[in-house]
């Protein structure tokens, strides 16, 4: 067994300059959710190179492929990567800086799609060690609800077989490359987003008693709303409620007609989540017809909650122990973050980590989804290595 670990760092050096490329060209022609066809075209043409078989236009833009073992119906062992970029501009002057304006790669899918081609090259190499099969999936539009995975899962992507488990990893500003991250159990919160309009009756600012000013109600019904977590909320059910949107279109002296609110709800108990989706519709209902104007409201149903199988999280964490030291395998705090890799976890035993890419004397330390994001290269050797060192093993299980 230490030959073989020695082996997959072997060959994960030995291709971490392509593994590089790969993520550069990602990086350099990002596209958005559900846009991804170029991207998807790049990725068959390099499992084409490597000789394996795939599926590609699942789920409009998605590929399915396999790397069948010596016993392939032994085990199956799903891995997973997300394809989609995000409408921000980068402002980053890196030589692979996007060339799509207004679209980039801020949230490290391009890493997530480099690193499972090189963890693919590695398992492909050592297939005939491989006590089963892996499924691998590029996945699109993990960034735009419904969310990709669950698109692709009606599609069938998690049957015929049923897979045994499902692996997927995620980038970490906050943690050094060269460690990863895990959390067994509830990792995640669930995702809702919040879309309300305040209707009134606009008009002359210097006469408010004319009107039926839906400024003032939504201020009150924003204002109203954040009673939902600081006294509505279990006080041990972690809940975030935020509103980023806060549109008001009239002018110093025109009160609008309407006000639109946007907002995100997330949690970690799907009761909670179901009772507080009733409560924002009461609040801000209540809040408006008091200010004497009426609300809109409608929630859009997200993400689950993200939950790491304890047993295979477990495992993952000792096997990345084996592989890069038990220094640089270490166990992370809740996210109030959401994923659609959630949906997976829900169906069969998960295990979604993180992978360390800040380094800091290089001013790498940016934050995700902001136009200064960037990753350590050397991550993707980790990121590479370690998804197949954990498939292995898992297979061996």
């Amino acid at each position: 067994m230490e030959d073989l670990k020695q082996r997959v760092l072997a060959i994960a050096h030995e291709i971490y300059p392509q593994i590089v490329e790969f993520r550069r060209h990602f990086h350099a022609f990002p596209e958005l959710s559900m846009q991804e066809f170029e991207t998807a075209r790049f990725i068959a043409k390099q499992l084409q190179l490597m000789g394996i078989k795939y599926r590609s236009g699942v789920a409009k833009t998605g590929i399915i492929a396999t790397i069948e073992g010596i016993n392939p119906d032994k085990k199956l062992v799903v891995l997973r990567a997300d394809m989609d970029a995000l409408p921000i501009h980068e402002i980053n002057d890196a030589i692979y800086k996007s060339q799509n304006p207004g679209v980039m790669h801020a949230c490290g899918h391009d890493a997530h799609m480099a690193s499972l081609l090189g963890t693919t090259m590695i398992l492909n190499r050592l297939k005939d060690k491989l006590e089963g099969s892996v499924r691998l999936i590029f996945q699109p539009s993990e960034e735009t609800y419904p969310g990709g995975a669950s698109l692709m899962i009606k599609e069938g992507v998690l049957e015929n077989p049923k897979p045994d488990c499902i692996i997927g990893q995620h980038v970490c500003p906050e943690l050094p490359a060269g460690k990863v991250g895990f959390r067994a159990g509830l990792s995640m919160a669930s995702t809702d987003e919040i879309y309300i309009t305040i209707k009134g009756k606009g008009g002359h600012g210097a006469t408010p008693e004319l009107n039926a000013d839906p400024v003032v109600a939504a201020a009150h019904v924003l204002i109203a709303l954040q009673q939902i977590v600081s006294r509505k909320a279990p006080p041990l059910i972690p809940t975030v409620l935020s509103f980023g949107r806060f549109i008001a279109d009239g002018k110093m002296n025109i009160i609008p007609n309407e006000v639109k609110l946007e907002g995100t709800i997330r949690t970690y108990d799907e009761n909670w989540r179901r009772k507080a989706h009733v409560l924002i519709n009461e609040i801000a209902g209540k809040t408006a017809e008091a200010c004497g104007v009426t609300a809109d409201i409608h929630i859009a149903h997200g993400y689950p909650s993200l939950l790491n199988d304890k047993l295979l999280t477990e495992r993952a964490m000792h096997y990345a122990a084996e592989l890069i030291g038990e220094e640089n395998s270490v166990e992370i705090p809740q996210r109030m973050t959401a994923e659609d890799f959630a949906f997976y976890s829900h169906i069969i035993p998960a295990c979604f980590y993180r992978l360390g890419i800040r380094k800091s004397v290089k001013g790498i330390t940016a934050n995700l989804h902001t136009p200064e994001f960037d990753i350590d290269e050397r991550a993707l050797l980790t990121g590479s290595a370690l998804m197949a060192w954990i498939t292995i093993k898992e297979l061996q299980q």
